[in-house]
């Protein structure tokens, strides 16, 4: 998929690739994946919001959206060998979480990819752990959406937590499926998201 993805030049046709790809790996690795709920997403640009439990969410995400959205993922992603480079292909936008004059650069760079249409997916808890639980959700997602005006879309991601435990090198064949839950206003999405996606994926938040 890399390579590929470093002789096309549309955006849209790399996430395309990309796409597929995530979709073929799982298929070939033995994974059943499923996706409900894509008739529930806007026409017009939005935020996503997902639940992160695994290594493997951002695949998992990038196989059931279409290729309408650019990932808000963590600067230390940046320097993954390939990987880096592959998720710089699709557009993606890395954030500072630690420095708070840089993280604060980020955010406004993304703000401004938000404002000109870009639809964006985030995982607002920001990192994962072994806790069976959904964690508070940083605000960057809903500020992002406000802003820009854009609906934010709760979706839940079942199963990789499972496939992919964290701490873990081994990955299990079981299902995986993703479900886009409802289209909430940005000025109360930030609770209302993180508690559908818990009831989704049956696990408690977190205090």
């Amino acid at each position: 998929m890399l390579v590929i993805n470093l002789f096309l030049p549309s955006l849209r046709a790399r996430r395309l690739v990309a796409g597929t790809a995530s979709r073929e790996f799982l298929r070939a690795a033995g994974m059943r994946f499923t996706v409900e709920g894509l008739d529930r997403l806007p026409a017009t640009p939005c935020v996503v919001v997902a639940n992160h439990a695994s290594y493997i969410d951002a695949l998992a995400a990038a196989a059931a959206l279409p290729p309408d959205f650019a990932f808000v993922i963590k600067k230390e992603m940046m320097h993954v060998p390939l990987a880096g480079l592959l998720l710089r292909r699709l557009g993606s936008q890395f954030v500072e979480r630690f420095n708070r004059h840089k993280g604060g650069v980020d955010a406004r760079r993304v703000l401004k990819l938000a404002a000109s249409g870009q639809s964006l997916v985030f995982f607002p808890e920001g990192t994962f752990d072994e806790t069976r639980q959904i964690g508070k959700f940083l605000g960057g997602a809903f500020t992002t959406a406000a802003r820009s005006n854009m609906p934010v879309v709760a979706m839940a991601i079942h199963g990789t937590r499972n496939v992919f435990p964290p701490g873990s090198m081994l990955a299990h064949r079981l299902p995986i499926r993703v479900q886009i839950l409802e289209v909430l206003s940005a000025r109360d999405a930030s609770q209302r998201s993180r508690e559908l996606i818990a009831e989704a994926v049956g696990e408690p938040l977190a205090p």
